[in-house]
């Protein structure tokens, strides 16, 4: 079961395909993040 890995939230295993890393990891969702900005934010904090 996937959750990210920012707020802990589970996320499906859909939106674990398109939104997470080449390492699997996700590190944005809908609950800690804009939906029109997940995958801006995903990036940015993959930098942090």
């Amino acid at each position: 079961m996937p959750n990210c890995d920012h707020c802990d939230a589970h996320v499906s295993d859909r939106f674990a395909r398109v939104f997470a890393d080449e390492s699997g990891r996700v590190r944005a969702c809908p609950n800690c993040s804009a939906n029109a900005g997940i995958a801006e934010v995903s990036r940015d904090r993959a930098h942090e």
